[in-house]
């Protein structure tokens, strides 16, 4: 059903770089899955109350608080898509996973008082009943709830959503706590046993969980997180492609909300070129990042000497001394200069540690220093630690 609405109100399903096109899947995605919450509220509450299952009536207002979390990620949509303004220079993409956030705290709040409610119905259970009518409502609510948690993880991975997977984990937690009370009634219908309240109080453990674990994937990108491999790679080989680029470093990655990326690093080049012409490749470099990857693109131009046989010999030797005495093959070095005076030569560097790397830049700086004097007497390294963001 919903690939028929697709085709119907969405333009261009497939373009989901133009944010037109995002917003769309979003509120249609939205305002689809509060219809469907809204009905399966009324179909488990009227099953909640012929049977006297506490479970099943409690699963019938989580399936309302669904129909909120809808709400909001429809509302989340339409206040991430505004355009920037003089406070919010890099726009609102990321209300988008403020939404998600909300949503996540929403399966916590169900999950606590699903809880409370079935420890009630343990300590002082009633008896329920276990029609036929009331299983056949909860076996379709499954199957509904299965639906939505897929079409949410589906297309909220193709338009970068963490508010749409939020909502997909909600509906699959909806799922299988409905699956739990459908087979609390099959016991009780079977065996005589009651174990509403149990089963009730196994959802909410696992609502509980799964709102944790939403918040932690909504929490990740606004606290800000290191850009996929793949992507990296991808860059790197973007801006590689021009012939002129002789190496790159200093990559960044800032998330901003979904297709509001910005791309900075530094681009090595032949310091003998011209400098108009140098300028117009790096130009050209950043419009290519641009239409490949959606992102505002900033490239700093770094001149270097590649003629320069005793400078390269130099880092190659330096590379392997910071790498041996951090520990640590992954270190990489640049901006590499020599100042040769009376007593000592200066050299001049910028070193760049792994991010996860315990030292502090103080005491990595110290260290380097020390391995760099000990390695060429009458070498004196004037070190800038970075740390990377790739």
């Amino acid at each position: 059903m919903l690939k028929l609405l697709i085709k119907l109100f969405i333009k261009n399903p497939e373009d989901v770089s133009d944010q037109k096109v995002r917003n769309a899947y979003g509120t249609l995605c939205g305002a689809f899955g509060i219809f469907l919450n809204i009905l399966l509220f009324a179909g488990k509450y009227f099953a909640g109350i012929i049977s006297g299952s506490v479970a099943i009536s409690a699963d019938a207002f989580n399936n309302l608080s669904d129909a909120g979390s809808s709400l909001i990620s429809l509302l989340g949509f339409r206040l991430a898509s505004r355009r920037p303004d003089p406070d919010h220079p890099f726009g609102h993409g990321r209300v988008e996973y403020l939404t998600g956030l909300v949503i996540s705290a929403l399966i916590i709040l169900m999950g606590f008082e699903l809880g409370k409610t079935s420890v009630g119905k343990i300590i002082n259970p009633t008896p329920i009943e276990g029609g036929v009518l009331p299983m056949i409502i909860l076996l379709v609510s499954i199957a509904v709830k299965f639906y939505m948690s897929s079409y949410n993880r589906v297309i909220g991975k193709k338009i970068s959503s963490s508010s749409m997977l939020a909502t997909a984990t909600d509906s699959l937690s909806d799922s299988i706590s409905t699956a739990v009370v459908f087979v609390s009634m099959l016991i009780s219908k079977i065996f005589g046993l009651n174990i509403d309240g149990w089963a009730g109080l196994a959802v909410a453990v696992f609502i509980f969980f799964a709102g944790f674990s939403a918040i932690k994937d909504t929490i990740a990108p606004l606290l800000g997180t290191a850009p996929e491999k793949e992507f990296v790679s991808n860059v790197e080989k973007a801006v590689m492609a021009h012939p002129e680029v002789l190496g790159i470093h200093d990559l960044i990655v800032h998330d901003y909300g979904p297709g509001r990326l910005f791309i900075s690093l530094h681009a090595e080049v032949d310091g003998n070129g011209n400098v108009f012409d140098l300028h117009d490749v790096i130009d050209n470099a950043e419009n290519d990042l641009r239409e490949k990857f959606g992102c505002l693109a900033t490239i700093h131009l770094d001149p270097i000497d590649p003629g320069n046989s005793e400078l390269f010999s130099l880092k190659t030797e330096i590379t392997r001394d910071v790498q041996a005495c951090i520990g640590d093959e992954s270190i990489t070095i640049h901006d590499l200069r020599m100042v040769p005076g009376p007593s000592h030569t200066n050299v001049i560097f910028d070193a760049v540690l792994p991010a996860d790397c315990k030292m502090t830049d103080a005491e990595a700086a110290s260290l380097i220093r020390k391995s760099i004097l000990k390695d060429h007497p009458g070498y004196f390294a004037v070190i800038n630690i970075d740390r990377s963001f790739v």
